[in-house]
């Protein structure tokens, strides 16, 4: 499959919303929950005022010119947060396109302009169900923290 891999425009910021809930991970067997659990404070800090903030970035997906994921990093105190230093990392596809390597490359792509950009490391924050936690490791993130539910995962550019 074809596809490319490149920045978020500004004006396409808004998208973040949608791929914000693309991003809730749902266990097998449980209901998805209603659009407007991402108007939570939780769940808000990962989009609200998007790009306004110094370390703010976004790539995006795109398959014939429609957008099907995006990886976006901020620096917020969010699940994943381990300092105030180290971006944390939200990605998500459609679930159509999911499983094909779109969201490594997507990862990778990010990772790399963090190392250029002269972070240290990067950080996120995966529920232990989720199978991207495979991918996860694949691209050289490692478990630092763990609660019940959630793994905290950092990725170290030394």
């Amino acid at each position: 499959m074809n596809y490319t891999i490149r920045e978020m425009k500004e004006t396409e910021y808004e998208i973040l919303s949608e791929f914000l809930y693309e991003a809730i991970f749902i266990p097998e067997g449980v209901d998805s929950p209603p659009k407007s659990i991402i108007n939570t404070p939780e769940l808000q800090v990962y989009v609200s005022d998007f790009g306004k903030q110094k370390h703010d970035r976004a790539l995006l997906a795109e398959i014939d010119g429609k957008i099907v994921g995006a990886v976006w990093v901020r620096i917020m105190n969010d699940y994943g947060h381990v300092d105030d230093e180290t971006p944390s990392f939200a990605i998500s596809l459609y679930k159509e396109f999911r499983g094909q390597g779109i969201g490594t490359a997507m990862m990778k792509s990010m990772l790399a302009i963090l190392k250029e950009n002269g972070y240290k490391q990067a950080s996120l924050a995966v529920q232990k169900a989720n199978y991207a936690v495979d991918m996860y490791r694949k691209v050289g993130f490692k478990i630092v923290d763990e609660n019940e539910e959630e793994y905290i995962m950092v990725k170290s550019f030394k």
